[in-house]
């Protein structure tokens, strides 16, 4: 069947419209509100929108149902009303076109279902291609002159909505994805490895919308139609019409709000590009709005002399053109590096990691980031304990809950400058999902491999009580996260382009009480299970909290380091003992400390030297946290304790 749009479309580029979204957010929308839903609850402002593009020269209009889809209506308890909210976007389309007077086609747009695809298996496909079935036929029943499937960034998720659309029949496909300004999606691939898939599978447009502006956009336009062309003999049917619905631009933020710029002007001139470059349906996505489909229809007019030129009714339309107001929750936002980029190697093992592997006693000493800008000191004591034979070095995040340099900036200044291995500790209060996975992505890019995975402290012991903790994931989470860039995916399922090489830890507190023991071994099992693979613990001061532990819990799966803070006199032990969470310390150590008096110095170093001497058979290392920056003290521990490990080796 020959679809009349696609007769048209052959013929000439024709115009499609903007964005919804950034308009009904300038009118009043918070991004809270589902948008699908103001189908029902307030129809003329969606209506008066289509008429506005129509006024404003767009030849197609979309409905207002991208995210109407059950699995994005449940989380509005929506669930329930699919078929009514897309039957009445295609509903209202249709009467905007009739109050119109204008012979525009209505696009049922259909979204991805937000749903992490990762190793999907039959059913989950299936799952996935009812859900699009629900929402298509729908649309169709509402009367859609075709479908647009858009802003999908995995292809096989799109695949499946596709395979809806072709067992609901009777309405064109259109099939866009969006890329990076590498030419990229979210999964990973390429617009040639995309073009081929799509034109295998038969839809009748494809092209790309969302994510990136113009000039990237057409980019990934002229590769998708290099490639269908370069194979189109082969091919035979395979498809030749191509779509463009690229963003304003990227996003500039002020104030915490986010504005798009590109003008209509600009967009104007990137129609014709597009037109030239073999592009047959051009409109636009977030950020623009009427007066760039204005921009864009009097270029084409100009060009093509199809129609008389447009005059927009200005008074129906109560935005500005520049700059427009959108969310960063409405779009993906992402731009890689056009510099080389440092790639993972893949499988590589830490040196850490080796030594641990091998069954080698590994001593690793935490040192705090500098509160200010001069990192001199720390990186002192980092060549100090690199000469008493540390292996690895401990990276604190803004430890206690008080700002210091970021952990990843100083690995990275430790490594560059001492080549030791360092282990930074990762906390998951200060910083959203997005952030996390983002300063994990970047740590791996710096060859930062080893990651402690924390909670972190609370935020009221610290220098800002009164701010506000993130914790979107807790210290599990976070190991799941790290495990799935190892796997080749972030939180999402998405494709990270390789697999990352991360050693992940996981923090242990020994001093339990018979309460606290069985959750406290429970949490330790599930951060095994989460995907650590090593342990460190918090510090003991006796050998009676670890024999506790391996007692109830058994010989460690995984290498454990046994925590030690050195103790520096009788105040210093009530303070951890009686202030420091996840600390405890016998009365009969906190009295040999009391009895040393000046000496108390001298005590600590000697209590830790007989702990550490007795645990070193039942532990694979050893981790040190010095206090006040007392590098020379933990200095001495560590000649000891390699020292032991000679002899042991030697003997």
């Amino acid at each position: 069947m020959e679809y009349p749009i696609l007769q048209q479309l052959n013929q000439r580029p024709l115009l499609c419209d903007g964005a919804m979204g950034s308009l009904l957010y300038a009118r009043g929308v918070t991004y809270e509100q589902c948008f699908d839903a103001l189908n029902l609850t307030r129809p003329e402002l969606i209506t008066s929108i289509h008429r506005e593009y129509i006024s404003a020269g767009a030849e197609v209009i979309e409905t207002n149902s991208f995210g109407a889809n059950r699995a994005k209506l449940e989380a509005y308890d929506l669930g329930d009303r699919v078929r009514e909210i897309n039957y009445r976007a295609a509903r209202l389309a249709l009467e905007a076109r009739e109050i119109s007077g204008q012979a525009v086609f209505v696009a049922g747009a259909v979204g991805p279902t937000g749903r992490p695809l990762q190793a999907p298996d039959e059913h989950r496909l299936l799952e996935l291609r009812t859900i699009f079935r629900e929402q298509i036929e729908a649309l169709q029943e509402g009367g859609a002159d075709l479908l647009i499937l858009e802003t999908f960034s995995s292809l096989a998720e799109l695949r499946q909505a596709i395979l809806a659309a072709k067992e609901v029949g009777g309405l064109p496909i259109f099939a866009q994805m969006s890329f990076y300004e590498d030419g990229h999606t979210l999964s990973g691939q390429s617009a040639a490895r995309v073009a081929a898939v799509l034109s295998d599978m038969g839809v009748d447009v494809m092209g790309a919308n969302c994510s990136v502006g113009p000039a990237a956009t057409l980019d990934v336009l002229e590769e998708m139609t290099a490639e269908v062309h370069r194979h189109h003999d082969e091919l035979q049917s395979g498809t030749h019409l191509f779509s463009a619905q690229p963003n304003a631009g990227l996003p500039t933020r002020i104030d915490n709000r986010f504005f798009y710029v590109a003008t209509p002007d600009y967009f104007a001139d990137y129609t014709l590009r597009f037109a030239r470059a073999g592009v047959h349906l051009i409109g636009g996505c977030c950020g623009t709005t009427p007066h760039h489909i204005a921009a864009m229809r009097k270029a084409l007019d100009e060009h093509y002399g199809v129609r008389a030129p447009v005059t927009m009714d200005t008074s129906e339309i109560s935005i500005q053109s520049k700059p427009v107001i959108v969310s960063n929750g409405q779009t993906t936002i992402a731009r890689l590096l056009e510099e080389e980029v440092i790639l993972p190697q893949q499988g590589s093992m830490t040196r850490l990691q080796e030594k641990l592997t091998a069954g080698e006693f590994v001593v690793s000493v935490e040192l705090d980031p500098p509160k200010g800008l001069n990192p001199a000191k720390v990186l002192e004591g980092a060549a100090l304990l690199q000469e008493a034979g540390v292996h690895c070095i401990n990276i604190a995040d803004s430890p206690m809950a008080r700002v210091r340099m970021s952990c990843i900036a100083l690995a990275r200044l430790i490594q560059d400058h001492l080549g030791i291995e360092t282990i930074i500790h990762f906390t998951t209060r200060d910083r959203n999902l997005m952030a996390l996975q983002s300063e994990i992505l970047g740590a791996h890019a710096l060859g930062i491999r080893n990651i402690l995975a924390l909670t972190g402290d609370p935020l009221r012991l610290g220098d800002y009580p009164n701010t506000t903790g993130v914790w979107d994931v807790d210290s599990f989470g976070l190991i799941q996260v790290i495990r799935g860039m190892n796997e080749g995916h972030d939180a999402a399922g998405s494709s990270i382009g390789a697999k990352s090489s991360f050693h992940i830890g996981a923090a242990l507190n020994l001093n339990m009480t018979d309460e606290q023991s069985d959750q406290e071994i429970e949490r330790y099992w599930r951060k095994i299970a989460a995907g650590a693979q090593f342990i460190m613990t918090q510090p003991i001061y006796e050998l009676a909290p670890l024999l506790r532990f391996l007692d109830r819990a058994g010989k460690p799966p995984i290498p454990m380091l046994l925590g030690c803070i050195p103790l520096h006199s009788s105040r210093h032990a009530e303070f951890l003992h009686n202030e420091v969470p996840g600390i405890t310390i016998p009365e009969d150590v906190r009295a040999r400390m009391r009895a040393a008096g000046e000496g108390g110095h001298e005590e600590g170093l000697k209590l830790a030297e007989e702990l550490l001497t007795a645990a070193s058979s039942m532990v694979q290392g050893v981790y040190l946290m010095p206090s006040y920056g007392r590098y020379d003290v933990v200095y001495k521990l560590a000649k000891m304790l390699n020292e032991q490990q000679d002899v042991s080796i030697g003997s």
